[in-house]
């Protein structure tokens, strides 16, 4: 019995790739669209979410933890 193949879109131009070990590009299918990825990252074009610098903080911000969870501290 053969194993299933796996085949996955590259993130940068969407094109099949076909997921081995001998893809040293993997999940890209080749050493340009990782380049364009990692370009992408470096001029921060993608951003992880986080709050605002400038976000209110409330009293549980400040609890250490296991308080306020119902444990009766």
């Amino acid at each position: 019995m053969t194993a299933a193949v796996r085949t996955v879109n590259c993130p940068t131009c969407r094109k099949p790739v076909v997921w081995t070990e001998k893809n040293a590009y993997r999940p890209f299918c080749s050493a340009r669209c990782r380049q364009i990825d990692l370009g992408a990252w470096a001029s921060e074009a993608y951003r992880v979410p986080t709050a605002p610098p400038d976000a209110a903080l409330d009293e549980s911000d400040f609890q250490p933890p296991g308080l306020g969870e119902g444990r009766g501290f």
